[in-house]
């Protein structure tokens, strides 16, 4: 017994070392985040207003979206924008996606010849329209998955650079404008990744934002504040030191002479857009190919987040174990020298802290639970770790969410600040220990389960703004 009581004391130990472990980097990506987007942006004043913009292709792959496709296309056709098209694709829809969109825009039925670079499913039906100065383009497929139903627009794409966006997704009018920056002030960056946000909340209208609160529904609400924590933190902090492994799915832009060359999006992971990222890092350190990943907060983007637990159970399922399978198809890039912090740096954080960390969280809950049992936990020191550790959490939240507030120079009322500051408490006393959980069940039956990609119920954009 006395050996088992050493393990308890050992493991709390153990437990609070991680904890402070993680605690402290996200101190430091937040600080050193913060200086790297002062820097990057003293280095974007210097570019010149009349530079000339790169030519992009849109590509919005659509599977059973008809709630959402019509808003969401019609915010691409506001961007602040030279030369772009769109290219939208069915991916065998079961509802009536394709029927919405030819009747809203009026589309005609063209030739469906288009090149098979990469390998797809086959292709049924073709319809386009110039709408304005944009050029739209459908194209009905076989249901394929996301990763192909993306590989057949890549293949349709007429421009170098194509931007991958959710169905659900809408723009601001300069989200194009900012996401090309970086390309112009550097030729060797081939992939960009832009900053995703809550769309629940947000009121576009135009292509610009109108009206925006925090989500008044607590799942959403959760999501908000953490995509602050996420993608103001740890991404820019990885940024910083060229070593980004995710463009998130949502809102990426490429180099498609390179994603062509790397054969396109994996069509048997559950993470094509990590899998994909590591991919290019993986070709490009092989073949002595100068490149860059970057990150552009100043690029917008705006996607429904899942607004019940139901969805979100399946949100995270997916993304845990598409990460776990894109670290384990790439783990050659483990601590190897030849990938510089891409390997030394990032990938051991996202071993570390995203992958096991679900485990090591689960496992500390035994130990503090066993260790009240046995009389073996200081409850006076516990209940101040956790008030401190609930402290920090609601300091870092409150950051992050009016560091973007700022930067974004959006308005926002006293209750959006009050709101802040309940939601984070119930996103790490409740919210977060059950998805930890559900990282941790998803697990079980990985094998029978591995490609279940799990269905989000869609609604209306900008519903919260409906009277």
């Amino acid at each position: 017994m006395a050996l088992f009581f050493t393990f308890l004391k050992v493991s709390q130990v153990i437990f609070l070392v991680l904890l402070i472990a993680y605690a402290s980097f996200l101190v430091i990506s937040l600080v050193i985040g913060g200086v790297h987007l002062y820097e990057k942006n003293e280095r974007k004043k210097s570019l010149t207003r009349n530079k000339e913009k790169i030519p992009i292709s849109i590509i919005v792959p659509a599977y059973n979206e008809s709630t959402t496709i019509v808003s969401s296309i019609d915010s691409l056709l506001h961007l602040d924008y030279e030369a772009y098209e769109i290219i939208v694709v069915d991916d065998g829809s079961s509802d009536n996606t394709s029927d919405v969109l030819k009747e809203e825009f009026a589309l005609m039925k063209i030739s469906n010849t288009i090149d098979s670079i990469i390998a797809t499913q086959t292709c049924k039906d073709v319809f386009q329209r110039q709408v304005g100065k944009v050029k739209l383009t459908l194209i009905v497929k076989e249901n394929g998955g996301k990763g192909d139903a993306l590989n057949m627009g890549i293949n349709a794409a007429n421009y170098d650079y194509f931007l991958c966006l959710d169905a659900d997704s809408m723009l601001q009018v300069d989200s194009l404008s900012q996401i090309s920056k970086s390309i112009q002030v550097d030729p060797t960056v081939i992939a960009v990744g832009g900053l995703v946000q809550v769309a629940q909340g947000v009121k576009i209208e135009q292509g610009k934002v109108a009206s925006y609160r925090l989500p008044w529904r607590i799942i959403p609400c959760a999501q908000a504040l953490e995509y602050d924590s996420s993608f103001l933190g740890a991404r820019i902090f990885l940024d910083y030191l060229r070593a980004n492994l995710i463009i998130s799915g949502a809102f990426g832009l490429f180099k498609k002479d390179l994603v062509k060359a790397v054969g396109g999006y994996d069509t048997q992971t559950l993470g094509e857009d990590m899998e994909l990222v590591m991919k290019l890092h993986f070709f490009c350190r092989n073949n002595n190919i100068p490149y860059r990943i970057c990150y552009e907060t100043d690029a917008v983007c705006w996607s429904q987040a899942p607004t019940n637990l139901g969805d979100l159970r399946k949100q995270r399922r997916r993304w845990y174990l598409g990460l776990y399978q894109c670290l384990k198809k790439y783990k050659s890039i483990f601590a190897n020298y030849r990938f510089g912090a891409v390997g030394s740096i990032s990938y051991i954080y996202y071993i570390l802290f995203e992958l096991l960390t679900p485990f090591i969280e689960c496992f500390g809950i035994v130990i503090i639970f066993l260790s009240l049992l046995f009389n073996q936990l200081n409850i006076p020191f516990f209940i101040s770790l956790v008030s401190l550790y609930i402290f920090y959490c609601v300091l870092i939240t409150l950051s992050s969410f009016l560091h973007r507030i700022y930067s974004q120079q959006l308005v926002i009322g006293i209750l959006d600040i009050v709101k802040v500051f309940y939601i984070a408490v119930f996103r790490y006393l409740i919210l977060h220990p059950v998805l930890t959980f559900v990282k941790v069940a998803s697990v079980i039956g990985y094998k029978n389960k591995k490609m279940v990609w799990g269905h989000i119920t869609r609604e209306k954009q900008m519903k919260d703004f409906e009277t």
